[in-house]
This record gives structure tokens, sequence and C-alpha cells, in this order.
């Protein structure tokens, strides 16, 4: 397995990570309790970290 796809485990462990530590309502961020900023934060970060997966990972090259 190649190393850039180790980074497609980072999302996943930052959204089980922030949903055990960070279940709090109190603090607000952009108008969203911190629980939901940090996970909608988790998706943005999820999208751009697997487009840098696809783009560098050898694997997804065409061969001509």
């Amino acid at each position: 397995m190649h190393a850039i796809k180790w980074l497609a485990l980072v999302p996943l462990i930052g959204i089980i990570v922030g949903v055990v530590f960070f279940n709090q309502v109190t603090p607000f961020i952009l108008g969203m309790p911190f629980l939901l900023f940090w996970l909608v934060m988790w998706t943005i970060l999820s999208s751009l970290i697997m487009g840098i997966v696809f783009k560098f990972d050898p694997d997804s090259k065409e061969d001509k």
C-alpha cells in the first residue's frame, strides 16, 4: 500500500475523535454548536484530503 493512501485515514480519525472528545454545545462557532462545526469542518477537509490522495496516488494514473 502506498504511503499516500494512509492519508485517507486522517478524516476518519478526526471525525471519530471529534465526536468522542468535543461533544459540547456551549462554544458556538459561526452560529453552530461546536460539534456540528467540527463535523462540517471535517466534511470539507475530507474532500480536500481525498483530492490530494487522488492526485498523488500512482495507481490513479492512466497508462498511455
